[in-house]
């Protein structure tokens, strides 16, 4: 066979694995303290979640198709038999692994869909609140494939009313004050009845490719094709600047 054909082979080979076995998550810590990923996600991956201390990464593949999210838990405190619970965005199994529960607003999520051959969608969102800097870099795939997330400190910038106890995290308006406005419900749930918010509008503005609200889709979703994606909590802000 000539070099041509081999070269063709190769890449036909690695286009139809990538397609059977999805895309490799990479979750690095870069933050000053230990930090407890959470996932919810279908079908589940080999952990839901885990202890990631500072410097440290961990990675899991995901079949196409996976649908799910990701968040980073913090001031967390296990027991040696992993009992125990987090100060921000806890699940509420009472263990390190969350066994298919959620995050607890306030929490700064990723959220992503693999397609089955076709677009992954994903995004950064703050629609539930903030707990700390998070990023979604891409490696490969073809496609616009831009990274995208917070790396601001949304804490440092929380109005007060907004604040959780602490200062560990800031909640969404519609946590806060659970009106129909705010959480685009009721005769309020669709784009054209729910503006963006003051509150949302401080979130867009320190971090503009995120999820601010509920139908802030137009500059905070993002699509890629074949590509294996890292989660980055508290990233270097010079790297994205």
């Amino acid at each position: 066979m000539d070099p041509f054909s081999t070269t063709i082979l190769t890449l036909l080979v690695l286009s139809i694995s990538r397609g059977v076995s999805g895309a490799k998550f990479t979750f690095t810590n870069k933050c000053d303290y230990t930090v407890w990923p959470g996932i919810l996600g279908t079908p589940s991956l080999d952990s839901t979640g885990f202890e990631l201390t500072k410097g440290s990464t961990r990675s899991f593949q995901a079949p196409t198709g996976w649908s799910g999210r990701f968040w980073g838990r913090t001031g967390c405190n296990f027991d040696g038999s992993g009992q125990g619970s987090c100060s921000t965005a806890d699940c509420g199994s009472g263990q390190i692994e969350c066994n298919g529960a959620g995050a607890t607003p306030p929490a700064t999520l990723a959220e992503f869909t693999l397609g089955s051959g076709s677009q992954d969608f994903y995004d950064v969102s703050l629609v539930d609140g903030y707990n700390l800097p998070m990023v979604v870099e891409v490696s490969g795939g073809s496609g616009k494939c831009a990274s995208t997330g917070c790396i601001e400190d949304l804490n440092r910038k929380c109005p007060s009313e907004l604040k959780v106890e602490g200062g560990g995290a800031c909640r969404s308006a519609c946590e806060a004050f659970r009106t129909p406005e705010y959480c685009c419900k009721g005769d309020f749930n669709s784009p054209a009845a729910c503006a963006p918010s003051v509150y949302s509008q401080i979130f867009k503005s320190a971090c503009p490719k995120s999820y601010s609200y509920a139908y802030d889709d137009t500059t905070s979703t993002f699509t890629c094709t074949n590509a294996d994606y890292t989660v980055i909590f508290c990233p270097s802000p010079s790297r994205y600047l």
